[in-house]
């Protein structure tokens, strides 16, 4: 996705298309054969069983490339960057919480409507229903937008040590809300407690690879295999040992793990950028275009796994090559109604938006 602040990376429009697919292959698992419960005895397909990953990739990639953007000029215009992002996510997700709101029309309360502002708390409509459920993570994000001009600030005029003191203190702070929340487990996952970490490494993960770029390039193939094992072993050891789906409410080492998470993907996000993986014209720009829907794509793979499982149910049963087909159909009208949901609702508000940044000289 093109920004009007800085260059194009198709990178990171590489690495959005893998976060979504992550969560979608999650999503399509569990509703399929899944079930909703841990897989701890087949520990190597947690990119699958926990693919809930996704997110926390999301997340450093947001810190990420706002940083990147931070790094290049002399100031963040605050209302032209709020501006901008809500003209990126709010057409989006306004309809999707309107659609959430017709599907619980029965149970709808007038205050609902306060939803708008912040869905990963309490009962949202948008998780009323498996369809719409994926809309949690937007309040979150958008909580990262209403500070990061400053974020960015700060870390410029004290350094690099600024972020690291803020994850310090989201450490104790996390401690705290784990011993003081019912089910921390979820507390962690879904707000901005267990999940503000995440977008400062994604800020400290730009730093880095700004300062470093030439050094990691040369070796950029080697680090890029190094960290996609890291994560998978990663994913291995959260299925089986700290599945989001265990029945456990209090995980003691969830306390960390999103911190850990994001350092992996973190690496990922450096180590694909500093490999640039060569990849053919036709293969890039396919990988481009699916980074591109990727908004529409994380927002709606849910409704579309549901539908085509009341249409179609699990064609040919539940075995793997079954499982298989169906994840090819559903994955294939999933980028298809991505694609129609980019170019009828985000591109034309993306259109409009302004550049933010301000550089001297």
């Amino acid at each position: 996705m093109k920004s009007r602040n800085i260059g194009y990376i198709p990178e990171i429009d590489h690495l959005r298309l893998l976060a979504a697919l992550l969560v979608f292959g999650f999503h399509f698992f569990h509703f399929y054969v899944g079930s909703w419960l841990p897989y701890p005895q087949h520990p190597f397909l947690g990119l699958i069983t926990e693919g809930h990953t996704g997110v926390s990739l999301f997340f450093v990639l947001s810190g990420f490339i706002f940083m990147t953007i931070a790094l290049a000029s002399d100031e963040i215009r605050y209302g032209s960057f709020l501006r901008n992002r809500i003209l990126r996510i709010a057409p989006l997700f306004v309809i999707v919480f309107v659609v959430a709101v017709s599907i619980g029309r029965n149970r709808f309360q007038a205050t609902d409507l306060l939803y708008l502002f912040i869905t990963n708390l309490g009962d949202a409509p948008t998780s009323w229903h498996f369809a719409t459920g994926p809309a949690w993570s937007i309040s979150v994000e958008f909580a990262f937008y209403l500070v990061f001009p400053f974020l960015a600030a700060f870390t410029r005029e004290r350094g690099v040590r600024y972020l690291f003191q803020a994850i310090g203190l989201m450490f104790i702070i996390k401690l705290a809300a784990y011993f003081a929340a019912e089910n921390s487990r979820h507390m962690l996952y879904s707000t901005l407690v267990g999940r503000f970490d995440q977008f400062l490494i994604g800020m400290l993960a730009a730093i880095l690879y700004g300062r470093m770029k030439e050094r990691l390039e040369r070796h950029g193939k080697l680090l890029l295999g190094l960290s996609l094992l890291l994560v998978f072993l990663g994913a291995a050891f959260q299925a089986r040992w700290l599945s989001y789906m265990a029945p456990e409410p209090k995980q003691p080492l969830g306390v960390v793990w999103g911190t850990v998470e994001a350092v992996l993907w973190a690496g990922v996000v450096i180590a694909y950028l500093a490999a640039r993986p060569p990849w053919p014209v036709a293969i890039g720009r396919l990988l481009g275009k699916g980074g591109e829907w990727s908004f529409s794509f994380y927002m709606w793979h849910a409704m579309i796994i549901y539908l085509a499982h009341e249409l179609l149910g699990p064609l040919g049963g539940t075995g793997g090559l079954a499982l298989a087909f169906n994840g090819a159909i559903v994955l294939a009208a999933t980028l298809l109604f991505s694609a129609l949901s980019y170019g009828t609702i985000e591109r034309p508000f993306l259109e409009m938006r302004q550049r933010y940044t301000r550089s001297g000289g």
